[in-house]
């Protein structure tokens, strides 16, 4: 691939894949953020347990694995554009129906089925805008990308704070509004070219016959998979971690939870997504310096020291700025995320290699709400966030620290196509 100055702007093209994967992640995060929101309003509405209702989370979770091999390997095969227009079709229909569930059974059923299109989403997305952007701005096209997931808890609160706040409407509503914005990420998608770095990829496995099955059998391959599904097991564990109780954690009254008023719970829940953002904008420009890795490690330790002030605060100003400084650490590392698992995928495998590695590592930290949740009816809010986040901080660290990096590789080119050439490997 040619070298693209850095002042030069976006093609069309380009401008369209990433705009487009930016909303399908932006939708994606908003319907899931929307259960972590409204599952204790669900509760009331089946019956259940709040433990219980936030296996939704969990079943979402479980099935994103599914949904990453499922569309990346079809991606892999027929190309990014087809599978992404049908993914969004798929997990948008499921996204609606989950208004009219008439029980607690069917919303599960309907949120497995979220997960597989949640699943497909990020990594072919992330490939195709990833592939498409220059090598040089890839680092700030990365922390963008990603923080269309704190972008997408933030619409999800805004939209709880108006629908059920503001105008007394039911929960059923906020699912039934979900399908409009992921519509349009679907206009935009058709109007997106197909990858060249994928067409070109093609191309060379046809001439020397090889196949994705012969990429994915090669020992360096497998041994990268297991080491990134770890540390995506780490940074699922991290991100859900300091995110999924933490707007119950604000409203409790009980268990040493804040006791704010749902108003200003959730007005501090858009104080730290907007910090979230800043973050994953910011450390994400700055991988493109300093690497993907040490940008990591820096965050990581950096939330450290927060940790006290973010769950042992007795004050909603406290609580608001140490939230804001934990997910300014949180997704600033996040925000290399996008950038360093293409750069680190073959081109051949692209499609599902970064996705796959994403998801079963948010498989592993699936049941991270209902074990804090269970940790707060037994120590309170405060432990269960601290117990939980201050391990995984220090493990993002370390496997980050020992693993490689393939900071501003160009795709398309011998050290990306040749498995045994690739930096990573």
């Amino acid at each position: 691939m040619v070298r693209v100055p850095r002042n030069q702007p976006l093609t069309g093209d380009q401008r369209n894949s990433f705009i487009a994967a930016l909303l399908g992640w932006t939708m994606d995060a908003f319907d899931y953020f929307l259960v972590v929101l409204v599952y204790a309003d669900i509760a009331k509405t089946f019956h259940h347990t709040k433990a219980e209702v936030a296996f939704l989370t969990t079943a979402t979770l479980l099935m994103r694995p599914v949904g990453a091999l499922l569309f990346g390997l079809w991606a892999d095969r027929v190309g990014r554009r087809l599978p992404l227009m049908v993914d969004v079709v798929f997990y948008s229909t499921v996204g609606f129906l989950c208004a009219f569930a008439p029980n607690f059974t069917v919303l599960v059923i309907l949120r497995l089925l979220y997960g597989i299109g949640m699943g497909g989403e990020w990594g072919l997305g992330a490939a195709l805008a990833m592939e498409k952007v220059p090598a040089e701005r890839r680092g700030f096209f990365s922390g963008l990308l990603q923080e269309g997931y704190a972008f997408g808890y933030l619409l999800a609160t805004v939209a709880s704070l108006l629908v059920m706040d503001w105008l007394g409407l039911s929960w059923r509503w906020l699912f039934g509004l979900s399908v409009i914005p992921a519509l349009v990420s679907l206009i935009i998608r058709y109007r997106v070219q197909e990858s060249e770095v994928w067409e070109a990829e093609q191309d060379r496995m046809r001439l020397t016959q090889t196949s994705i099955r012969d990429v994915v059998r090669d020992a360096a391959i497998v041994r990268r998979f297991v080491y990134l599904v770890l540390l995506m097991a780490a940074f699922n564990w991290m991100s859900h971690g300091t995110q999924d109780v933490y707007p119950t954690f604000l409203q409790a009254t009980h268990n040493a939870g804040a006791a704010l008023s749902h108003t200003t719970a959730k007005s501090i829940a858009v104080v730290y997504n907007i910090g979230a953002i800043l973050g994953g904008l910011l450390f994400g420009s700055l991988s493109q310096r300093f690497g993907r890795r040490y940008t990591v490690v820096f965050c990581a330790v950096l939330g450290l020291p927060i940790v006290p002030l973010f769950a042992y605060s007795h004050t909603a100003g406290m609580l608001c700025l140490g939230s804001f400084l934990m997910q300014f650490a949180v997704q600033g590392a996040w925000g290399v995320i996008p950038a360093h698992l293409t750069e680190m995928s073959p081109d051949a495998i692209r499609g599902f290699y970064p996705g796959v590695t994403y998801q079963l590592g948010n498989l592993i930290a699936a049941f991270n709400l209902p074990i804090q949740e269970h940790l707060a009816e037994t120590h309170g809010y405060p432990f269960a966030l601290a117990a939980t986040i201050v391990p995984v901080l220090i493990a993002v660290a370390i496997l980050t620290a020992i693993g490689k990096d393939a900071t501003g590789i160009q795709f398309g080119t011998k050290h990306t196509s040749a498995v045994g050439d690739h930096p990573s490997a």
